[in-house]
């Protein structure tokens, strides 16, 4: 009963992660393809990374080859928010360099990195590793959010390198890491460096995917504990009978964890940013159907329901754009006056006569606290729309239009009493899945190949993730070749693009073709708590989809 380790975490700690067949008899040899070019913007950034462009997809295979076999010095760093996996790639890393040579060191960077450009890191060894196989969170080496982008900071890097004797470096991290992670790979070469640097896609968002990588690390895990809460909140309802839940969901930038918790889920209403800017779906007409939704449940005796909603909805609706933009351009010119106003109310009047016509009435049709979020800048003249509470805005709305319509003795059997909810934290350090275990340590087992082979600017991928682990397939995908060019803070800068929704993709198509029926019904499903033993089909299942995409 006094254990520090739950009888979970003891199991957990024996479970041996599966590998594609390449990886496990130790020969392996690297196949080169033909050389590479990102889609877009191929000059621009063959002039960026002149010693990086071009290169090959790399292939991992079981043969001889001459991959290194003397003692290596390799380190590692984790990179953005936590994602389960992470300590599973470590420990891929760790037992690929072990199993070529004992003698092999690898070293954690402390707290992302900001302990790779200070030289701040541990030596990592079994005893350490071994503690942490198979769970969750980033808190072996811990994590950071800070980028290596300047010359100095890239500078400072070279040097912390050649001082240790660094061989490579593994960069654990989502789209803007990898991408970071092939600008510090091209200063590297510039500058005579022999260190290779390796990416790992890594965001329980899902956002960092395409033709060869078929999904981060993360969002199996993350999308089943969050379908697991809204399957256990459905359930609620059904039996309380009187409460709508709104449930805001991970995903700034794309809806993949919505669309993800919706197929697993059946809510009444899930919202799909990407539909909503791709069709020019307005507030208004969002609230108007979440409140059909509503009415038609009450009639049919439900005065209950369960509402997803991603939380970066409100960067995706066209008019609220165009209203951030023209209150930029009066605080721009206006912003000492206006807070100078003595209360909330003045404020709104006379923004109304400087906003169109249109964003005048978007902007006063919003609670107060949102208004008033509006008007904020951060330190980069951004407004922080991380602050707007999507679920809680569109319960007032809808709780106002319910209202107006109930005074013309409408929706009279309505009894609306709305909760809300945010699931983000719960999943970001859940003990990984069955397959986010295997694919993480697969993607570190298949870092340390490609180091071993002297590539570097490369991002490792697994291919046949839909399959058993027996065919997969693992490599490297150059960085370069999945490079764009996008304006950041005002200058054109190489970045991986993020993956979105594709509102053509089987994902989407499967559940715009059932939501209607669950807007109405009692359709809910029910996946429970991620499983780690049982049955194949319970244990060991991927997301929904990545079934759709690649089954």
């Amino acid at each position: 009963m006094t254990d520090s380790k739950s009888p979970l975490q003891q199991a957990r700690a024996s479970y041996q992660p599966k590998l594609p067949p390449a990886l496990r008899t130790g020969n392996i040899a690297v196949q080169l393809g033909e050389p590479t070019e990102p889609a877009t913007d191929r000059e621009e950034i063959r002039n960026l990374f002149p010693h990086t462009y071009g290169q090959p997809i790399a292939t991992l295979v079981e043969g001889k080859g001459d991959l290194a076999t003397r003692p290596l010095k390799v380190g590692v760093v984790l990179s953005g928010g936590p994602a389960p996996g992470g300590h599973n790639v470590i420990a891929g890393v760790f037992d690929a360099l072990k199993a070529a040579n004992p003698h092999s060191q690898v070293y954690g960077f402390l707290k992302g990195p900001a302990g790779v450009i200070k030289g701040k890191y541990i030596e990592l060894t079994a005893d350490i590793v071994d503690q942490y196989r198979n769970t969750g969170g980033f808190n072996m080496i811990m994590t950071g959010r800070d980028k290596i982008e300047k010359p100095e900071e890239l500078e400072a890097c070279r040097k912390n390198f050649e001082q240790m004797g660094l061989d490579g470096l593994v960069i654990i991290g989502g789209d803007d890491s990898n991408t970071n992670a092939a600008v510090l790979a091209e200063y590297l070469r510039s500058v005579g460096s022999t260190t290779c640097i390796i990416g790992v896609p890594k965001t329980i968002d899902g956002d960092m995917k395409n033709e060869l990588i078929e999904a981060s690390f993360g969002f199996d895990t993350a999308s089943k504990v969050y379908s697991e809460l809204i399957g256990n909140i459905a359930r609620d309802a059904t039996s309380a009978v009187k409460y709508w839940h709104f449930i805001r969901l991970m995903g700034r930038a794309a809806s993949h964890v919505t669309l993800e918790c919706a197929l697993q889920t059946h809510p009444n209403i899930a919202l799909i940013s990407e539909e909503v800017q791709a069709k020019g779906i307005t507030l208004e007409q969002i609230v108007e159907q979440i409140v059909q939704s509503v009415v038609k449940r009450a009639q049919a005796g439900k005065n209950y329901g369960v509402a997803l909603v991603p939380e970066g909805l409100v960067e995706f609706i066209a008019e609220i754009k165009t209203l951030i933009d023209e209150l930029s351009a009066i605080l721009g010119q206006e912003e000492a006056y206006i807070h100078s106003l003595p209360d909330h109310s003045e404020r709104v009047q006379y923004l109304s006569t400087k906003l169109s016509d249109h964003s005048a009435r978007v902007y006063g049709s919003l609670p107060q606290d949102i208004q008033a979020v509006l008007l904020r800048r951060d330190s980069h003249g951004n407004v922080p729309l991380s602050q707007v509470e999507t679920e809680r805005l569109l319960i007032d709305l809808v709780s106002d239009r319910i209202r107006e319509l109930q005074a013309k003795g409408e929706a009279q059997e309505v009894k609306f009493s709305p909760l809300s909810h945010f699931f983000g934290y719960e999943g970001r350090c859940a003990a990984p899945s069955n397959f986010d275990a295997d694919y993480a340590y697969t993607l570190g087992y298949a870092a340390a190949q490609l180091i071993r082979a002297g590539l570097t600017g490369y991002t490792v991928y697994v291919r046949n993730l839909t399959r058993s682990a027996d065919e997969w397939v693992a490599g490297g995908v150059p960085v370069t070749m999945m490079l764009n060019i996008e304006m950041r803070k005002g200058k054109p800068t190489p970045v991986i693009r993020k993956a979105l929704v594709d509102l053509n993709g089987k994902p989407f198509q499967t559940f715009a073709q059932q939501r209607e029926r669950w807007a109405i019904e009692d359709d809910y499903r029910f996946p429970g708590p991620i499983q780690y033993f049982g049955p194949s089909e319970v244990c060991d299942a991927p997301t929904l989809t990545l079934q759709l995409e690649r089954g």
